[in-house]
């Protein structure tokens, strides 16, 4: 279990190539597969962990790149060096199939966050249980996945070794620790990813499994849009929060995160031009915007300019309830696909908690640092726009009672 950044694939595909340099001159030969998150992360440790050992080694390498085809007829993108005295290392996106599909030492990298673990785990093991080795590393992510039972379970089985950020630095990493815990801004992020602490996923509404499992290195691109119906959520903010913009494209039954814009103390122009800006590039079927407080008015002036295409909720404890639901069943249905590898979004999807309140109605709340959770609530709003309307009864801001716009005034919302 390392930290993020110290070394992972590095040092375990330099051990994968000592093994192959020695088998070499032993005359014999090592074969070895490396399982990675996806097609992208295998590519990775192929070209900057076993490709660029073997240079440094001065090791003729013979690569090549085809397509492995499963049991089923699936097709996954294989990446294979075959290096002197015939070693053979191949790197595959992981799953079940390509987990049972080789008879060779294994390498996981960052099992954590590998979609179906415990899944891909139950068809390794009987492979590697034949007498091959086995490698799993990770940083840590929740403890809803496989990893996390590998590591703290109590036996004999495994050799198990950690690195956190301090003894990386100790060890010689050119980190410096105060500057990286500053740019995290999350203490939460930071205690997993960086110190190697489990975190408590019970109260998270979105676990980092959930969260990890539909990360897609191609979500969250403009250029990525094929011209489809897309949904817009945005969560108003101005002063402390965030102003926040989420455009989704529906493309079969899944949601994909096409763009997200970010604005803080932005002035309420600003905020229309971005939202003009999103409404003329994509084609929006439905626009769902936050009317609590200082939305009211920019829900008035974006039905003035784009009609029924927009609708204004108003965020109470039932509203948000509903929003909440429905966003986290996409994400539990793997319906939705947003940024890989963005530490600012996964940190605002998983701060967001339901706990329960003196009344015994449940509330969501979500830790202030630079923002609560205003990424999400546009998530689910964009989410909510993707529903059917004519399950809902919309009501416009004039239709609300006065006073309506404190969440806790018991002002009538949109269900």
């Amino acid at each position: 279990m390392y930290a993020r950044q110290t070394g992972k694939t590095f040092t375990t595909t330099l051990e994968i190539v000592d093994r192959c340099y020695e088998a070499a001159l032993l005359g014999r030969r090592e074969r070895w597969v490396i399982l990675s998150r996806g097609e992208r992360q295998a590519k990775e440790a192929m070209d900057e962990g076993i490709k660029l050992h073997s240079k440094a080694y001065k090791m003729a390498i013979d690569a090549a790149e085809y397509d492995w085809k499963s049991e089923d007829g699936f097709s996954y993108k294989a990446l294979e060096v075959t290096l002197p005295g015939g070693s053979r290392i191949t790197a595959l996106p992981a799953n079940p199939d390509t987990a049972r599909g080789f008879s060779a030492n294994a390498f996981l990298d960052e099992f954590a966050f590998h979609r179906d673990s415990k899944a891909i785990w139950g068809a390794l093991f009987p492979v590697v249980s034949k007498g091959w080795d086995l490698r799993v590393t990770s940083t840590p992510n929740g403890k809803g996945n496989k990893f996390y039972e590998l590591m703290t379970a109590k036996d004999q089985t495994w050799s198990r070794h950690q690195t956190d950020i301090y003894q990386a630095v100790a060890d010689g990493l050119p980190r410096n620790v105060d500057e990286l815990r500053e740019g995290m801004a999350d203490a939460d992020l930071w205690t997993q990813e960086y110190e190697l602490q489990w975190l408590d996923e019970a109260s998270a509404w979105l676990s980092y499994d959930l969260i990890s499992a539909v990360e897609d290195p191609s979500a969250g691109k403009p250029s990525g849009y094929q011209g489809g119906i897309c949904f817009v959520g945005r969560d108003i903010g101005r002063r402390n929060d965030l102003h926040v913009i989420w455009v989704w494209e529906q493309i079969g039954d899944v949601l994909w995160e096409r763009e997200r814009i970010e604005q803080k103390r932005a002035t309420f122009a600003a905020m229309d031009e971005a939202f003009d800006d999103v409404m003329r590039r994509y084609r929006v079927g439905r626009a769902c915007i936050d009317q609590t407080g200082m939305g009211e008015k920019v829900v008035e002036d974006a039905q003035r300019r784009y009609g029924s295409r927009v609708e204004g909720v108003l965020f109470t404890g039932p509203s948000k309830l509903v929003l909440a639901t429905a966003g986290k069943e996409r994400f539990e249905a793997r319906t939705v696909r947003i940024s890989e590898g963005d530490p600012a979004l996964r940190a605002d999807l998983h701060k967001l908690r339901k706990i329960a309140s003196a009344t015994g109605a449940p509330r969501f709340v979500a830790e202030r640092d630079d923002d609560h959770a205003d990424r999400t609530w546009a998530a689910f709003l964009g989410i909510h726009a993707a529903s059917d309307p004519a399950e809902y009864d919309y009501q416009t801001g004039s239709d609300l009672d006065a006073g309506d716009d404190d969440e806790t005034s018991g002002g009538r919302a949109l269900w």
